[in-house]
């Protein structure tokens, strides 16, 4: 064989083992999207799954503030019908998941503020129960959503940079979507005294 041939199959050989290195680590990463994906749905199927035995409890002390009730179980209900695949998980359907998430939230804000006005609902062992397990998993969520974001920003950082872009683009590997702040979170709160 010729000096040429040899070294020319060797070259190959290297571009090749660099290929699918490069292809199995954007596999590893767009795995690693997906997984933060579930457990961010995860902990907002817990907030969902609170959500009923927290309304119980307060419409036994407050049952006249129905539209408050109702409310926040049709946010609920909405938010657990919507359900976003890791495969598809575009900007626009991102956005709309945490549009029915946000509201589930400001529907749970409007409800614990009405116990404000229930002493009795505030001293109940079982509601106070409830509001520490739907902080704690509030704050569960936004690790989440960091972690997913972190995975994001990963994974779209390996199939931009050179010389893995090029892997990226025939194999299709496409940039994944972040979770940002609600337009709310701009706007600095009031606070009177």
């Amino acid at each position: 064989m010729k000096k040429s041939t040899i070294i020319l199959l060797v070259v190959l050989g290297i571009v090749l083992i660099w290929a699918v290195t490069s292809y199995n680590g954007l596999v590893k990463a767009d795995e690693n999207v997906s997984t933060a994906w579930s457990n961010v749905e995860n902990q907002y199927q817990r907030r969902a799954d609170l959500i009923p035995n927290l309304v119980n409890t307060v419409k036994g002390y407050a049952s006249h503030e129905k539209e408050t009730l109702d409310a926040v179980v049709a946010a609920r209900s909405r938010a657990t019908q919507m359900v976003v695949d890791t495969e598809d998980l575009t900007p626009e359907k991102l956005q709309q998941y945490q549009k029915a998430q946000g509201e589930v939230g400001a529907a749970l804000g409007r409800l614990l503020a009405i116990t404000e006005a229930y002493p009795e609902l505030k001293a109940n062992q079982n509601f106070l129960e409830l509001q520490a397990q739907l902080e704690g998993t509030e704050n569960r969520i936004s690790v989440e959503r960091r972690n997913f974001n972190d995975a994001a920003r990963r994974f779209n950082t390996s199939i931009r940079t050179f010389p893995r872009n090029l892997i990226a683009g025939m194999c299709g590997f496409e940039k994944r979507p972040y979770f940002e702040a609600e337009e709310s979170a701009a706007k600095t709160p009031e606070v009177k005294f």
